[in-house]
């Protein structure tokens, strides 16, 4: 494994800046990822992105799964609100 120190970029006034830290990436990723000029702070950076959205994701629905059942139960059992008002 070798260690890989990402560098400051200038970015969207959208996202925060950046700060340097190490990674630790396998050689013949990282040589490969070189040869094809592929930007590996930037890239590293928006697939870490996606992972974290996707587990604070499964985490909320997790942390929220038993207000889903209570109210699909509730659904079930007293049917939708305003249904008595429903015209179609």
């Amino acid at each position: 494994m070798l260690d890989l120190a990402s560098t400051r970029h200038t970015r969207s006034s959208s996202r925060s800046p950046r700060r340097a830290t190490n990674l630790s990436l396998s050689p013949d990723v990282l040589e490969a990822a070189k040869a094809l000029n592929i930007n590996i702070s930037q890239t590293c950076d928006e697939h870490l992105r996606k992972v974290v959205k996707e587990e604070q994701a499964r985490r909320w629905c997790e942390e929220y799964a038993d207000f889903f059942v209570a109210y699909n139960e509730a659904l079930t059992t007293e049917g939708l609100p305003l249904d008595e008002w429903k015209t179609f």
